[in-house]
């Protein structure tokens, strides 16, 4: 066994419900699987026990302040602390072709904003060597961004929190004054879904800046997966999706910081933005035809 505490937030569905199962499989002796609402958390944990597994649950809501606390709290109180914390609880846009001002906030609430409250709440209590992973996308990648003053200043080695922070608040102001630019993005299919996303690759850099006891903080496109997010569409399983993640957890060299992995575990050059390895929505449209 692997005497190791793990949690996933968003884990009762989806790839972060596949590398629960993974890491379990690995041999990590602890793992928590959590989840917004309580009784999916635990039929998610029958599951799992039904193929022989043992995980935890804690119920966690990112959004809500409290409920991270009140679940940080218990990993403390139980375990001393946590040595694999995995951010992958995040939501897509209603709208996959048009940007409101209210979905454009919905979505950085819960997938930027909310890993912010779990950094706040977590990275206290993580131990020394502990490992962060951040669940990134190819919409994460610099090359979706196309203002030369934000691909500057986000990709600067040492870009801090406020950083993206800025970033963000230009998103959203831009967007609820309808001063919008086209030209500033790749593409504007899936806009504050692609922000939100490279909002996710930007933070892991600045929050390997900030950290320290040996943390290692790293972001992850885990590709173009099969779950109810991409309508079922894709080209990886589940199963399939939770290896480099469970990777990055467990198996790269503790010295690997603040890098952008792509889904077969090689690193990728988050901050050139000449690299085609942006999210292209009509590549996606063809698998939902």
């Amino acid at each position: 066994m692997v005497n190791k505490v793990a949690l996933v937030t968003g884990s009762n569905q989806g790839i972060g419900f596949a590398i629960v199962e993974e890491l379990l499989k690995r041999g990590v002796e602890t793992v928590y699987i959590t989840a917004r609402h309580e009784q999916r958390g635990r039929d998610a944990v029958e599951k799992l026990k039904a193929k022989g597994l043992n995980p935890y649950f804690h119920q966690l809501d990112v959004t809500d302040s409290k409920s991270v606390k009140k679940c940080a709290d218990h990993i403390k109180l139980l375990h001393g602390g946590l040595d694999i914390l995995v951010n992958n609880a995040a939501i897509t846009v209603e709208n996959f072709e048009e940007t409101s001002y209210e979905d454009a906030v919905r979505v950085l609430n819960t997938n930027y904003f909310g890993i912010l409250t779990i950094q706040e709440h977590f990275f206290p209590i993580l131990k020394k060597d502990a490992r962060v992973i951040n669940i990134s996308s190819d919409c994460g990648h610099i090359s979706n961004l196309r203002n030369k003053d934000w691909i500057a200043r986000l990709t600067n080695k040492h870009v801090k929190r406020a950083d993206v922070d800025e970033f963000v608040h230009w998103f959203l102001n831009s967007v609820k004054t309808n001063t919008l630019k086209p030209e500033d993005f790749y593409q504007t299919e899936l806009l504050a879904y692609r922000i939100s996303k490279i909002t996710v690759s930007a933070l892991s850099v600045a929050q390997q800046n900030e950290i320290d006891r040996n943390i290692s903080i790293n972001s992850i496109h885990p590709g173009f997966v099969q779950t109810s997010m991409t309508l079922g569409a894709g080209i990886f399983t589940l199963e399939e999706s939770s290896k480099a993640p469970t990777y990055l957890a467990l198996d790269v060299d503790q010295s690997v910081k603040g890098q952008y992995f792509w889904f077969d575990k090689e690193i990728k050059d988050w901050r050139n933005p000449d690299l085609p390895l942006h999210c292209d929505y009509e590549w996606l449209k063809k698998y939902w035809q």
